[in-house]
């Protein structure tokens, strides 16, 4: 169950971009959060029963757990950019966001093409649903950070309302008149898995 506010952020995001018209493979959330050893946003966790993994406009994937997609599972994502960070942060400073002892990210999306991601700040003892989003470049050492949860950022970046400096340069040039989401089934074909 999600609070108000996002639910009121939830269908907006719905009109705005309407959900496939067949449900997405069910989520088995207990074993997806134990995998990650943490708990999900409950914002998060509609916004994969309702779209499942995908992308939206063209421009940016949602993870979901269990996806039949390595690049679209959270897990694997996870696992993979725990890695890739680790390995970074051993001749790159980690932003400030993540010094604090026990700060971690973990990615709930992606940006088609440019190998930017979208992540959550993970702050020891906070709440799932008080994670903010933070934004990572991917090709380079640029993070931003946003106060809001997932959902409210995917609906500001959707809305061209989001604050950024970095993420958005596909809307700049798309400026969709309709927006569309599609499941990664329809787009990357059947699983092989």
């Amino acid at each position: 169950m999600i609070a108000s506010d996002a639910r009121a952020a939830f269908d907006a995001l719905v009109r705005l971009c309407p959900p496939p018209a067949d449900p997405p493979p069910a989520v088995d959330w207990t074993q997806a959060e134990r995998a990650l050893d943490t708990a999900l946003p409950a914002d998060y966790k509609q916004l994969v029963e309702t779209y499942g993994a995908g992308i939206f406009d063209e421009t940016i994937w949602l993870l979901a757990p269990g996806s039949a997609y390595d690049e679209c599972d959270q897990h694997a994502q996870t696992a993979e950019r725990d890695e890739i960070l680790t390995d970074l942060w051993e001749f790159e400073a980690k932003p400030a966001s993540l010094q604090e002892p026990g700060a971690r990210v973990v990615p709930w999306a992606f940006e088609e093409g440019t190998g930017a991601f979208l992540y959550w700040l993970v702050r020891p003892g906070q709440h799932p649903d008080e994670w903010t989003v933070m934004y990572n470049e991917g090709r380079g050492p640029l993070w931003e950070h946003h106060a809001m949860g997932c959902l409210a950022f995917l609906l500001a970046v959707l809305t061209q309302s989001a604050k950024t400096q970095y993420f958005g340069h596909h809307y700049e040039v798309l400026k969709p008149t309709e927006h569309r989401f599609a499941t990664a089934d329809r787009t990357l074909g059947r699983a092989r898995r």
